[in-house]
């Protein structure tokens, strides 16, 4: 099968494999969107199977930038999602929760869930720039709802749920074949091993086993702060572990800056798009406003006055008040710094492979700082 172009679009592309797991119902998919639903499908599949709940990842340039289980909508996802105080599906709640977490980030992804498309959801995504989602089936009349996406272009792909990968994988790289066992390892709760503090919680075992899934299916280095059944941070791709540990914790501290009360009542001008309130949401969390995008922000609230109060919220004393995170690193972590930085965000369940030639000076960092550490036996690169 011919595709709509390769990694860039002066390269062809196409599907060799005789009988592909995936079914494209709409759309003509590019290489990288193969990639990027694959990898999704993977991540949601697992994460559901793992721990019983729906789950949802917003892909972008093959990893996620947010995934999540479904659970409870705070009243910042129901504003920014326009979904007002009813009930909400379980497919719907997990994709929301997993877009919310880095609303800049997922502008145009590729969207997986676990759980076949309902009218719920379909409806939530006519109004959601994205480029198509993977799913493990469409009920009646969501496609021709999804169907109308980018001028008729968005991808509707769906899953075979009972597909079971060959125990081998293949890729070829500058003209050599290269092949590796698949990783099959189970994600389970028998991983943690508590070295150093209490016991974790269900609800915190529940978030290990979240983030041990992401992570397994992120671009390594990796790294990713869950909260509440959400990876409210993930730092992917990065050559060192604290860079990793920084990216994925200045995400959680944007996440939950855009919850500061200044930001969230905020009141924009009408006809304001909701991917412009989240810009400026977030631009104002990242404290990042540039002298250009001032005016344009001050056009577009309906008070300066607004923006000022903002401006001189009490960050930090907010900032505090994010707790019971849980830090889970693909690789081990090597350095106490990266136990420094995710102890000012909230971060208090740390989990590792473990094995780092310096694991005692990380285990007294827990101990200092008042975290429990988990090593996991376990490294899950993803390349």
């Amino acid at each position: 099968m011919e595709l709509r172009y390769g990694m860039n679009p002066h390269q062809r592309a196409r599907v060799t494999s005789p009988a592909p797991p995936v079914r494209v119902i709409h759309g003509s998919p590019s290489l990288i969107n193969y990639l990027d639903a694959l990898n999704g499908w993977q991540l949601v599949r697992e994460a559901a199977a793992v721990t019983g709940d729906a789950a949802a990842a917003s892909f972008k340039h093959v990893s996620p930038a947010g995934a999540a289980l479904a659970g409870d909508l705070d009243e910042t996802m129901r504003r920014a999602w326009d979904l007002g105080d009813g009930a909400v599906g379980d497919a719907t709640a997990a994709y929301v929760r997993a877009r919310d977490i880095d609303p800049k980030s997922s502008f145009g992804d590729l969207i997986a869930v676990s759980e076949p498309v309902d009218r719920e959801l379909a409806d939530l995504l006519a109004g959601v720039v994205s480029d198509g989602i993977i799913a493990p089936g469409f009920e009646p009349g969501t496609v021709e709802i999804l169907a109308r996406k980018k001028r008729g272009t968005f991808l509707a792909l769906e899953a075979d749920a009972s597909y079971e990968p060959p125990p081998w994988e293949q890729r070829e790289v500058f003209g050599m074949v290269l092949e590796q066992e698949r990783d099959r390892l189970p994600i389970t709760a028998d991983l943690l091993r508590v070295v150093h503090g209490s016991a974790p919680r269900p609800d915190t075992i529940r978030d290990a086993l979240l983030g041990m899934v992401t992570v397994r299916y992120t671009q390594s280095n990796s790294v990713a702060y869950v909260k509440d059944g959400m990876t409210i941070g993930v730092g992917a791709g990065q050559q060192s572990r604290v860079d990793c540990t920084r990216l994925a914790g200045a995400k959680a501290g944007i996440w939950w800056l855009r919850r500061l009360p200044a930001i969230q009542s905020l009141e924009f001008a009408e006809g304001t798009s909701r991917q412009d309130r989240l810009n400026w949401q977030v631009r104002l969390a990242e404290n990042a406003v540039t002298d250009s995008q001032r005016t344009a922000l001050t056009a577009q609230v309906t008070s300066t006055a607004q923006v000022a109060e903002v401006e001189n919220a009490d960050r930090l004393e907010w900032l505090a008040r994010l707790t019971d995170a849980t830090l889970v690193s693909d690789g081990y972590i090597p350095f106490r710094d990266n136990i420094d930085h995710a102890s000012r965000l909230g971060v208090r369940y740390i989990v590792e492979p473990g094995g780092s030639t310096r694991a005692d000076e990380v285990v007294d960092a827990c101990r200092e700082l008042g975290l429990t550490l988990i090593h996991t036996g376990t490294r899950l690169f993803h390349h």
